[in-house]
């Protein structure tokens, strides 16, 4: 297993597989990279496709110290460099889409192409979901069962019954659990978001309520040169259950002059 050494000497395991240029794939909150694994076939057949496991997940370390979106880009940063890449084309979903808008913003001359999945700019001037919601991922006895249906539709459910990718890294310590959790609601990308120079494509699923899809057009309008796509009857794992329509956007997006 390869590692980056990021801030502090933070060990930041690394996944690279595809030929072509590179295109960073980044996970959601307390997720590794397996939550691109029903996908990844989409992109490397064109592309080298980068994943990492977040610090706190997989195989990176896990030290039990404060965790930012911000911090995550720059162990972004850290594989980059660990494998010589200079720029970057970089596709993040949910969280993983809040430490891409930082990539961009810290680190313009590291990022080719931008594509945000299923996220927001942030508490302070996103839309968040609702406190229903939160109450009923906050009991332990139903949360599997609530973020299943806030992630896929009934019907796909039904036809797929696992393993499912998007429910978080199991051998996670709760510490790690709780700092990625504080770590997602404290971004704010907002003020940054306007000085974004890379192209950028926004995806949303159209019903999803784990982060409700008017943040889509909210992220277009605020980052230049940036348009929203959204995707007709999809949840949060948009991406996974409308495989078909949503990888197609990206290549489409990235291979557009």
């Amino acid at each position: 297993m390869p590692y980056a050494v990021a801030a502090q000497g933070t060990r930041i395991a690394y996944q690279v597989s595809g030929e072509g240029q590179p295109l960073v794939l980044l996970a959601g909150q307390s997720n590794n990279h397996t939550w691109w694994d029903p996908v990844r076939a989409d992109f490397e057949a064109e592309y080298r496709t980068i994943t990492l496991d977040w610090r706190g997940t997989g195989a990176s370390d896990k030290p039990d110290e404060v965790y930012s979106t911000r911090g995550f880009a720059q162990d972004v940063t850290a594989v980059l460099d660990a494998l010589g890449v200079n720029t970057a084309h970089i596709y993040g979903t949910s969280m993983g889409g809040r430490v891409a808008q930082w990539l961009a913003i810290d680190h313009p001359e590291r990022v080719d192409k931008l594509m945000l999945g299923c996220t927001s700019p942030g508490a302070a001037h996103g839309y968040e979901r609702s406190q229903a919601i939160r109450r009923a991922l906050a009991d332990p006895a139903r949360t599997e069962q609530v973020l299943l249906g806030l992630m896929y539709t009934p019907g796909w459910l039904a036809d797929h019954p696992g393993p499912y990718y998007v429910l978080g890294d199991a051998s996670m310590p709760p510490y790690a659990k709780g700092r990625h959790l504080v770590a997602s609601n404290k971004h704010d990308a907002w003020d940054g978001l306007p000085t974004i120079a890379a192209p950028t494509l926004v995806l949303h699923g159209t019903d999803d309520l784990f982060s409700p899809v008017a943040n889509a057009q909210l992220l277009a309008d605020r980052i230049p040169n940036a348009r929203a796509e959204l995707i007709e009857g999809a949840r949060h794992a948009y991406f996974h259950e409308f495989r078909d329509v949503a990888s197609a956007a990206v290549l489409a997006f990235l291979s557009a002059a």
